[in-house]
């Protein structure tokens, strides 16, 4: 897979608009393991994904309000790597003559690491939980956030703050371990500076 670079990290990292910049100015496909949850998930069986499938099963207070961030984290089938070979499943059914950025928080750093063929070729962006908050907050919808379909949308966001607060923490962490690059992304660092320092670390 000497062709695709990965972009993963913390929820609201700049992920994909770090990924989009960078295949717009080399000519690369974009891959957001975002857009095919929906896709993985009907690809799956029980057997296979029982977290995802436990989670498919609730209703959205037992998501995000009934539980404790801690066991959020823990069960989240995406943390934990549900559905991750079907990412590598794609990846392989595309052409392979174009690179490809993959982007997500779905790529988690040990299930990334062998497939590397060069350290160059990975980069995770670690927010801070100021930068996460500010970039909802500029995304956010007239809707609201799935949290508004909740019985309790303040605390649901707030047990989800906790979760990816730790999930962003877990990865700052195996990075470290894997010995693999990262990207702190906080409110003093401006869109063209990450774009390239993730450049950087792609050598491009």
């Amino acid at each position: 897979m000497r062709h695709v670079y990965w972009v993963g990290g913390g929820s609201g990292g700049g992920k994909s608009t770090i990924a989009r910049r960078l295949a717009e100015r080399q000519g690369w496909r974009v891959y957001s393991t975002d857009d095919v949850m929906g896709d993985h998930a009907r690809r799956t069986i029980p057997d296979e994904a029982p977290l995802l499938h436990e989670f498919m099963a609730m209703d959205m207070d037992e998501r995000w309000v009934k539980r404790s961030p801690e066991t959020m984290l823990e069960t989240f089938h995406w943390f934990r790597g549900e559905g991750f070979g079907l990412i590598v499943e794609d990846l392989l059914r595309m052409p392979r003559e174009t690179c490809v950025v993959v982007e997500g928080f779905r790529l988690l750093p040990h299930l990334v690491r062998p497939l590397l063929t060069e350290p160059g070729h990975a980069v995770w962006l670690l927010p801070t939980p100021q930068f996460r908050q500010a970039a909802l907050t500029s995304r956010a919808t007239p809707g609201g956030s799935f949290t508004a379909r909740t019985s309790d949308p303040e605390r649901a966001n707030r047990n989800t703050a906790a979760r990816d607060h730790m999930f962003t923490e877990r990865l700052r962490e195996e990075t470290a371990r894997l010995r693999l690059p990262t990207v702190t992304v906080d409110l003093t660092i401006s869109e063209d500076e990450l774009a390239e320092r993730v450049s950087q670390v792609f050598r491009l």
